[in-house]
């Protein structure tokens, strides 16, 4: 019961991910004006803002001026719900499993904004690196988060020296610290190569065509690979390097 009323609440947190999604790139304010159709801006009914639902019901169209509606929105919400389901099933306790659904449903967010606009607003990455403290002892999470931000932010001087331009964005490394905060040292390590290792076929792909490969997207879901499978990827970790 518990892990379907976190799977419920989270693709409610994932209709308001839309709000932050769309509205905090450009500036605007995420409480007003009320929900509305962003080509005619008439405001939504109650029941055209039903998660899921209400986008299925209207068949992807505004009711007003039946402008398509991006189908981000439900896709978004879907993935949000899912964070928060396989969080419930991994988290030791409810309040945990809804911190961490809250955390990885921020970097949700996060990685769609770096994707659509190449950039990450502080107001969002810092408050997720906050929340990320309170996942397990506070003071060894600041350890570990600090660890990782100051390693990252070694990385991005290293780099950008060798390639003589910049290298890396601020951003990467306030979500380097969340990796540690929230998983610790060896699996932070992990979730970090996963994500390196997840985004060698992107960057193959888009490097040919002169884009820009965002990390974030990559870095986030490695910790919540490593987050899924911390076990079978310590058993790992140590098999390997003993």
């Amino acid at each position: 019961m518990e892990v379907l009323f976190l799977a419920l609440l989270g693709v409610c947190v994932g209709s308001f991910l839309n709000v932050l999604i769309y509205r905090l790139p450009l500036g605007q304010n995420i409480a007003f004006p009320a929900s509305h159709c962003p080509s005619c801006k008439t405001p939504l009914r109650w029941y055209h803002n039903i998660p899921l639902f209400s986008w299925m019901f209207l068949g992807g169209k505004c009711a007003t001026c039946k402008a398509s509606i991006s189908f981000q929105y439900p896709l978004v919400e879907l993935i949000t719900g899912g964070l928060f389901f396989l969080t419930a099933l991994k988290a030791p306790t409810l309040s945990e499993g809804i911190l961490l659904g809250v955390i990885f449903s921020l970097l949700l967010a996060l990685s769609v904004i770096d994707l659509r606009y190449k950039a990450v607003p502080d107001m969002l990455s810092l408050p997720t690196l906050a929340l990320a403290f309170f996942v397990g002892d506070i003071v060894l999470s600041l350890e570990h988060a600090l660890l990782f931000a100051g390693g990252f932010a070694l990385l991005r001087i290293l780099i950008s020296a060798v390639l003589k331009k910049e290298a890396m964005g601020e951003a990467d490394i306030i979500i380097a610290g969340i990796i540690g905060a929230v998983v610790g040292i060896p699996l932070g390590l992990v979730a970090i190569y996963l994500g390196a290792v997840l985004a060698l076929p992107a960057f193959y792909l888009v490097s040919k065509k002169g884009f820009e490969l965002p990390f974030i997207p990559f870095l986030s879901l490695g910790l919540f690979i490593s987050y899924l499978f911390q076990a079978p990827l310590l058993g790992l970790v140590e098999y390997y390097y003993g």
